[in-house]
């Protein structure tokens, strides 16, 4: 079971994600790997900067509070495998 948890967490690394926000008819979609979210935050600081898009700091809010949301499930997921794992090693002795 440890070397699912591993494979899990390597591919979770390696996963592109998005987060998308609809405003009125336009449609803002930010691709990001896991690891990179800093990255992301930058983005949207920079387009929200931006003057010429639609784009304000309550979008940049608006998506970085999914962001966190988004980490905060995939940490309880990571936990919930370490514990189920410790549980069946705890099992064999």
């Amino acid at each position: 079971m440890l070397l699912a948890a591993r494979f899990r967490l390597t591919f979770m690394k390696r996963m592109k994600r998005q987060l998308v926000l609809n405003k009125g008819v336009e449609k803002f979609i930010f691709r990001y790997e896991n690891g990179r979210e800093d990255e992301l935050l930058d983005v949207l600081i920079e387009r929200a900067k931006d003057r010429s898009t639609d784009f304000d700091w309550f979008d940049a809010a608006v998506l970085s509070f999914k962001l966190t949301q988004s980490l905060i499930g995939q940490a309880d997921e990571l936990l919930n495998e370490n514990k189920d794992v410790e549980v069946q090693s705890n099992q064999s002795f």
